[in-house]
């Protein structure tokens, strides 16, 4: 792939410079956790980074004997984290607290701004469509996409002076306080949306005459759950026989991203857990678990990691009906608690699936059911679908307002 040469693309304003990253930064030191057993520190991995705000969120306070392999470097207030694999999906945050003894995951290229550079705007400056052109170009790995720390460290950036800098943040701060409560006023429609349909689900079953509940195993052909490849995500091909992970699999729906292929020789290994149409898919572990879909037939032939069961029902239950029992939240609570105690579940075995009480209802309510929800799920969604687009077009305007700025036309 040709690199992309930023500096033939356009002109800077006077007083600008094309410099590298490395050039903007101070060396960083790792450290190891195992060195001091007995102290604790905090532990921020890829997990622990809100790729849609850009923040760290929930990272973890471990105690040094407890360290993994890959907590080694070490990380202060306005650092900035740069996940180097799979780079497309953003996952950077700049440090803002004061975390007792913060050490970072090996997967992040950290970014420590020298005296004359603004971290905030070295930190706008990764999300610019400039940057991601250079790291597109350096990205190695079809499968396991990455790049390394000394790639991203030669990749260029416009540095005007320090004051010009921080012109430049504070407008950007500015701008993107009011963008990005617009965006927060969308997606808590979204959520409100989704809370009045789990509201309707509750009242449909609650009010449904349910007169005998029979174990779930009694009305299915099928429960199990499927393996990772040998070799795991390195494994996976670009193309194939699709393999359906917990990412794929949400209450309202189905979705693509992240929907990792294996090859014909993979799946003839998990030939046990190939899904059929119309098959009910149930994530069984994870912050995922008890997300529930029917499996989009657009992405047959398929198979299933270890963390989705199937549900592959007999005749005289309509899918569509245990799904929308399955996602009710007062159903969902079932499986997501233990009866003793109230502890959360973070996993579902089969037997608890083979078990679970389900309702014996006949066909043509379950049919009257799945229509009337599916009329309102379908307008629950138009109203969905018009935030989202409202959303993806102020994200735009953000890249918009990004590429302005570091072309010296903010």
């Amino acid at each position: 792939m040709q690199v992309v040469i930023m500096s033939e693309l356009y002109n800077l304003p006077n007083g600008w410079e094309w410099t590298s990253i490395a050039k903007t930064v101070l060396k960083t030191e790792n450290k190891n956790p195992l060195a001091e057993p007995n102290v604790y520190f905090t532990y921020i991995d890829i997990s622990s980074v809100d790729n849609q705000m850009y923040r760290i969120k929930e990272p973890k306070y471990l105690i040094g004997h407890e360290a993994p392999s890959r907590a080694k470097k070490e990380v202060f207030i306005d650092d900035i984290i740069f996940a180097t694999t799979r780079p497309n999906l953003k996952n950077i945050a700049i440090v803002l607290d004061d975390y007792e003894n913060p050490i970072a995951s090996t997967g992040f290229c950290v970014l420590r701004a020298q005296e004359n550079i603004d971290s905030k705007f070295l930190f706008y400056f990764l999300f610019t469509n400039d940057l991601s052109e250079q790291v597109e170009a350096k990205i190695r790995g079809a499968q396991y996409p990455a790049i390394s720390d000394k790639d991203l460290m030669s990749c260029v950036i416009p540095l005007p002076p320090l004051p010009e800098q921080q012109r430049i943040v504070s407008k950007l701060d500015l701008l993107f306080e009011i963008i990005d409560k617009s965006i927060a006023l969308h997606q808590k429609n979204i959520d409100e949306a989704n809370v009045f349909m789990g509201s309707v689900l509750n009242d449909v079953f609650g009010e449904l005459k349910i007169n005998k509940t029979i174990p779930l195993k009694d009305i299915t052909t099928k429960i199990g759950s499927g393996a990772t490849p040998s070799g795991g995500q390195k494994a996976y091909k670009t193309k194939g026989i699709s393999l359906i992970r917990s990412m794929n699999v949400h209450d309202y729906g189905f979705r693509t991203k992240g929907l990792a292929f294996i090859d014909d020789s993979q799946a003839k290994k998990l030939n046990n857990v190939a899904i059929v149409e119309n098959d009910v898919l149930l994530n069984i572990t994870g912050a995922s678990v008890a997300r529930c879909c029917i499996v989009d037939k657009d992405y047959l032939p398929a198979r299933v990691n270890q963390h989705v069961s199937i549900l592959r029902l007999k005749d005289g239950m309509i899918p569509s009906f245990l799904h929308y029992y399955l996602i009710s939240p007062s159903i969902k609570s079932d499986l997501l608690f233990s009866s003793s105690g109230g502890a959360t579940r973070e996993a579902i075995t089969k037997s608890m699936l083979e078990e679970f009480q389900v309702p014996v209802v006949s066909l043509s309510i379950q049919q009257k059911t799945v229509k009337y929800l599916n009329e309102i799920s379908q307008k629950i969604e138009k109203v969905k679908s018009v935030q989202k687009e409202k959303m993806a077009n102020l994200k735009a305007l953000k890249a918009s307002i990004l590429d302005s700025a570091f072309r010296g036309a903010l």
